[in-house]
C-alpha cells in the first residue's frame, strides 16, 4: 500500500490503518529525519443513518507512537454550528462522543475537528449523518367541514437526504373515542426510491391519489362524515425502528332545530359542533354576517357545541378560532317563509275557525231537531198504545 517517488523521495501509503502509525525515519547517508505519523479513525454508529429522536454515538480511535493528552475535538454539523455532545469519555487511545436526539434537519455532512498544540495538528475529519423522517411536524391538526373533501399528507424526507436503504411504513386511523386503530394503507420504499402503495382497510372510504408531489404518502377522504374525526398516523419502520407523524382530523358541523323556513313570530336553535376536544387557545364563535355586535355569541374554553337562538331570517356563519386565528368556517343561511305563504297559513286559519264554528253550530241544530223527532215519536208510541187498549175520547158539546 505504499510507494516512494524517485524524484523527491516522497512516501506515500494508501489506504490508511490504524497499525500504519508511528515514527518513520528516512536516511541519507549519515543524515536521518524522523516523522511521527498520527492515524485516526473515526466511526459512528448505525453507519450514520438514523431515525428521529436517535442518539448517535461517535468513537475516535487514536493510533500513535505516543499518546497524546491535550488532544482536542470539536464538532460541527450540517449548518455549521458547533455540536456540544451530551457525554464524552476519553481514554488513552479513544474518544467516544454521545450525541443529543438527532432531527431530520440534522441531516448533512458534519466535520470533526481534531486540534493538538504539541504536536501541532489540525485536521478535519468529515463524515455523513442521515435521520429518515418528516418534513411535517411530529403532531399536527387538520379543520374540516362535514361533506367536503380532505387531502391528509405527510412529505418523507428520503429523497432529499438521500436517503438509499430501502424501508417500510404504515398509515393507521384511530378513530376520535376509539380505542381501536384500522391500518388504512401499508408502503414500502426499495433502495433504489421507488415507491409503492397498497389499501388494506374496508372500515374507511377513502382514495390514494395517483398524482402526488414526489416523495409523499396521501390519504383522501372525498366526502368527510362526522365521525371521520380521529387521529391518522404515519410510521415508518427500518430495520425494527420506528418514527412517526401523526395528523389529528377535527371535523365541524352545523344544523338547526327545527329546520326549515321560519314564520312570522317563530324561532329557531342553530348548532355549531366540532368531532373532538379543542386545545385551550381555541374556541368557536357564531356570528351574523353584517350584524351587530349583538348578533355575537363565543363558546367557553375547550366547549365543543356552541349553540345560538335565531329569530329573523340572515347568514349565520359559526367560526372556530386557535390563537386569534380562524381556522374554518361553515355558514347557514336561515330563510323565511314568504309573505304569500303568510297569508295562505292566516286564511287557512281564519277559514278553519269559520269552518269549525260552522259545524259546531249544524251539530247544535242537528242535535235540537233529532231531540224534537224524538220527543215526537215518544207521543204517537203513547197514542198508539191508548187506541190498542180500546180507550175512546169522550167530546164534550
Amino acid at each position: 500500500r505504499s510507494e516512494i517517488k524517485s524524484t523527491n523521495k516522497q512516501l506515500t501509503v494508501q489506504k490508511l490503518e490504524l497499525s500504519d502509525a508511528g515514527v518513520y525515519t528516512c536516511k541519507y547517508g549519515s543524515h536521518e529525519v524522523h516523522t511521527t505519523l498520527h492515524v485516526f479513525k473515526l466511526t459512528i454508529s448505525l453507519d450514520g443513518h438514523f431515525l428521529k429522536n436517535e442518539v448517535p454515538e461517535l468513537t475516535l480511535m487514536h493510533s500513535s507512537s505516543d499518546p497524546l493528552s491535550n488532544l482536542g475535538v470539536t464538532l460541527f454539523n450540517s449548518n455549521n454550528n458547533i455540536v456540544r455532545p451530551e457525554t464524552e469519555n476519553k481514554f488513552p487511545q479513544k474518544y467516544i462522543l454521545n450525541l443529543r436526539k438527532l432531527e431530520p434537519t440534522d441531516s448533512g455532512t458534519w466535520v470533526c475537528h481534531i486540534h493538538s498544540d504539541s504536536p501541532v495538528i489540525n485536521k478535519n475529519i468529515s463524515f455523513a449523518v442521515k435521520v429518515l423522517g418528516f418534513q411535517n411536524p411530529d403532531s399536527e391538526r387538520k379543520y374540516a367541514t362535514v361533506d367536503s373533501p380532505v387531502i391528509l399528507s405527510w412529505h418523507l424526507n428520503f429523497r432529499k437526504i438521500k436517503w438509499n436503504e430501502g424501508f417500510t411504513g404504515q398509515v393507521n386511523w384511530k378513530q376520535q373515542g376509539s380505542a381501536n386503530t384500522h391500518e388504512l394503507l401499508d408502503f414500502n420504499i426499495t433502495a433504489q426510491g421507488e415507491q409503492h402503495e397498497k389499501k388494506k382497510s374496508s372500515h374507511l372510504l377513502f382514495e390514494i391519489p395517483e398524482t402526488k408531489p414526489e416523495s409523499t404518502i396521501e390519504v383522501k377522504l372525498p366526502s368527510v362524515h362526522f365521525n371521520h374525526s380521529g387521529q391518522y398516523q404515519c410510521q415508518l419502520a427500518y430495520k425494527g425502528r420506528h418514527t412517526q407523524s401523526m395528523i389529528e382530523l377535527v371535523v365541524m358541523k352545523v344544523s338547526a332545530n327545527p329546520v326549515g323556513p321560519l314564520s312570522r313570530g317563530a324561532k329557531t336553535t342553530l348548532i355549531c359542533q366540532v368531532s373532538g376536544p379543542l386545545p385551550s387557545n381555541a374556541h368557536l364563535l357564531w356570528e351574523r354576517v353584517n350584524g351587530t355586535q349583538m348578533d355575537i355569541k363565543n363558546s367557553k374554553q375547550q366547549e365543543v357545541k356552541l349553540e345560538v337562538d335565531v329569530n329573523a331570517a340572515g347568514l349565520w356563519s359559526c367560526h372556530l378560532i386557535e390563537d386569534n386565528v380562524r381556522k374554518i368556517s361553515v355558514h347557514y343561511r336561515v330563510e323565511e317563509v314568504p309573505v304569500w305563504i303568510n297569508y295562505v297559513i292566516t286564511g287557512a286559519s281564519v277559514g278553519g275557525s269559520v269552518l269549525v264554528f260552522a259545524l259546531v253550530c249544524l251539530c247544535i241544530i242537528s242535535g235540537i231537531s233529532w231531540q224534537r223527532r224524538r220527543l215526537r215519536a215518544k207521543r204517537m208510541e203513547r197514542a198508539r198504545q191508548l187506541l190498542l187498549e180500546n180507550k175512546t175520547c169522550q167530546c164534550q158539546q
